[in-house]
Formats: structure tokens, sequence, C-alpha cells
């Protein structure tokens, strides 16, 4: 049964919580990383790339450091406070497409990890996992909930909606035109209720953040060893976590782009295509795929749809079922020489949020040969993948809501 705790939230003050909210790091280009350095001081920002104040570029041990560093001088300046109860947090977003994200941030057991009742799709890497450890451990604080995902629960979201009559403790809205709310749930009867019905549900599935939950365990079990007097009870027993239920969940596909026919001409990689797919040229017309082993594929000017011969395709289990791993077995690997997908610098990728009118134009413009689209894969392909023990090919899933850092901390 899943362990979902309410914790002691160190949070910006209301006036300041829309300076202080960031997207993640990468996720900026170099001017608007300089823009928000030089003209906005309360940017959590100026907390995880803290070499900006001497103009230095600093990295590994002394980065974290002064990451921990910049991060108290927040609290000491009183941009940060710290919640002096434990309570859950309710979160929403409503994004610029009108969709909307409503759930509860918490803290979730490494343990439960550990056990799987916190669920993986995704395969993560060892070095990746190892720094964030480290990272992690000097800093002494978490940021960016982890997205989970639990099974829709009629109590969960009464109390939810019941909490979002009230003023919100936060309401901003970023450039991108998302408002983003936080209330706080700081009563007694509605955390133990919480608390109770999580316990009820056996699985939950991560969304999103990976690397950060597997970071995360790998913390707890290294300070448990360093504790003689561990209890289990510890702050580090646990992460921060954004836990909404599964039809909050936005799933967009990632299509797909390859540089060139690995040597074949275009008539021969037609030929070669059409073992596995029913191949029908479309012309000019975009075609977007709207069923499960549906493809669309963009070639030398043209639209075609591609159809799976299912009688041609074995389907040992769920990721056999996937179709970016069918892509993967039937054209990637096999005729156009892909084997590597995290790696071969011939394939790329393009979330479905900017549609095949993309893919198209970067292969007119030369920098792909073909381009193909998928359907988005559903949350119960993602769950049964998990439940398998198995994991699916990179570049997947697109998932929202996408969090920004900073709203929430966690301290351990």
């Amino acid at each position: 049964m899943a362990t979902v705790i309410p914790f002691k939230a160190v949070r910006p003050t209301r006036d300041k919580v829309s300076l202080v909210a960031s997207r993640s790091y990468q996720s900026y280009t170099q001017d608007e990383l300089e823009a928000r350095l030089n003209y906005n001081p309360f940017s959590f920002l100026h907390i995880i790339n803290p070499g900006y104040k001497y103009d230095k570029q600093v990295n590994g041990k002394e980065r974290y450091n002064l990451v921990r560093n910049r991060y108290l001088e927040f609290k000491e300046d009183h941009i940060f406070i710290q919640d002096k109860t434990a309570n859950y947090y309710v979160y929403k977003i409503v994004n610029r497409n009108g969709n909307v994200f409503s759930g509860i941030i918490a803290a979730t057991s490494t343990e439960d990890y550990k056990n799987d009742i916190i669920k993986k799709h995704e395969d993560t890497i060892e070095c990746r996992e190892t720094i964030f450890k480290n990272y992690l451990k000097t800093v002494g604080f978490n940021a960016e909930p982890v997205l989970l995902t639990y099974p829709d629960n009629d109590i969960i979201a009464n109390i939810i909606s019941k909490v979002q009559k009230e003023r919100a403790e936060f309401e901003f809205t970023t450039h991108f035109r998302d408002t983003h709310y936080l209330w706080i749930i700081d009563d007694i009867k509605s955390i133990e209720t919480i608390q109770e019905e999580f316990e009820t549900i056996k699985t939950i599935y991560i969304a999103d953040g990976h690397h950060r939950s597997a970071s995360s365990y790998l913390l707890s079990e290294e300070l448990k060893s360093e504790n003689k007097l561990h209890t289990g009870k510890e702050p580090y027993n646990y992460f921060m976590s954004y836990l909404i239920p599964e039809s909050d969940l936005k799933i967009h596909e990632f299509n797909r782009l390859v540089k060139d026919l690995n040597g074949l001409s275009k008539e021969a990689f037609l030929i070669r295509l059409d073992t596995m797919f029913r191949i029908e040229n479309r012309g000019l017309d975009l075609y977007k795929p709207n069923k499960k082993h549906h493809f669309s594929m963009y070639l030398d000017g043209e639209f075609y749809s591609l159809y799976l011969r299912k009688s041609n395709y074995k389907f040992n289990n769920a990721l056999d079922a996937l179709d970016t791993q069918i892509l993967y077995k039937t054209i990637l690997k096999p005729i156009l020489g892909i084997s590597d997908l995290r790696k071969d610098n011939r394939i790329n990728y393009s979330y479905g949020k900017n549609d095949l009118v993309t893919v198209k134009s970067k292969v007119d413009y030369g920098e792909y040969a073909v381009g193909f689209g998928l359907v988005p894969i559903t949350i119960e392909e993602i769950k049964a993948i998990a439940d398998e023990g198995l994991t699916m090919p990179p570049k997947s899933t697109f998932i929202e809501p996408k969090l920004r850092s900073g709203i929430t901390i966690y301290e351990f």
C-alpha cells in the first residue's frame, strides 16, 4: 500500500512566488537565462546557477556547495519560508490550451520505490542517478517534485475540490499563459483521510521523474547506512512528489526523424517497408494516424500511411504492442540500421505538441530524410509496461503537466 505523507514545505512568500518559480534549467535558451539572471534577483535560477554571482562556470562539488549557499541566502533573506506544520499541498495548473491538472504535493516513500509500489516504465542511466544523488546529498533539498499518477479516487477528489473553493495561497500566471494555484491542506481530518486513502492504493506510477526517483532512493540507502540510529522516519526516506489522478494526465507522442535511408533508394526503402506494412501514398495531404499500429510517414515531399501487417508481427508482451517499439523493431533497426536509440545521432525526436508540420518542414529543409508520426501512448499502456517490469524505448511519451521548480521545496 502506498505511503504518502504530509511535510513541512519551504515556499516562496506569496508576493515573490511568480518571480521565484522557474522552468527546468535545460529548457531555457542562453538569452533567456541571461535575461532572468540579469533582471530577476528572486529567480530560482540564481540558486541552481550559483556561479553567475562570480561570473564563473562552476561544476561538481564546488557547484553543489554554492547551490547550498545560495539556497540558505534565500532563506535568510526571507524569500523562502518554511511551514511550521506538516501539510499536504493542492496544486492546480490551467494551461493555455485549457487543460486542467489538479493533484497533491506530498512526500512519497523510497521504500515504496524499492518494493515496486511506485512503479517505473523507463530505464535510468546509472551515472546520472549517481550524479544527482551526490547533488542532493550536498544541497539537502529537492525543489522539483516527481510526477506520479494514481487511479482516480472520489474521496481524494472531493477533498481537492472542496479546498479549491477557498482562496489559493498562490496564484500566478507565467508568460506562457499557464496559471498556477496552490492551496494548503492543514486540517487534521483531511490530512488523515488523504493518507488513509493512499494506503488503500496498491500501486502508483511514475509519469515523469524517473532519475529523480532513483537518485532519491540511492540517497536514502546511503544515508541509512551512515546513520546508526536510523528509524525509517527520517526525511531522507521520502522524496517530494506531485500526485495526480490518471484522468488528469495528458500524454503526447514523440514523432521520429531520421537523417538518411541507410544507403537505400526511396523505391528500395518502400519495398522493404511493404513486408511489414500496408502502404498508401497520401500525397500532399497531411496524414496524422488515429489508431494504434497505424503510422504516418513523410518522405520526399509526400505523406504515406503505414498500417502494420499484424499477421507478420508477434505480440509477445506489452512492450511488443507499443507503437514506438513496433517502429523500432520493424523499421528503425532492421531497415534504417539504428540499434541504439539513445546514442545514434542519425535519429531525432519531435514531441507531438509540435505536430507533423514540424516533421514535414525539417524533412523539406533537408535536415532529415524521413519522418514518422505516431499516436500517443495511453496510461493503460504505461501501466501494462510497468506491471510487467518492462521499459519503453526512449522518447516514447511527452507527459504534461510540466512542473516549475522552487514553488515547494522538500528538505532532508
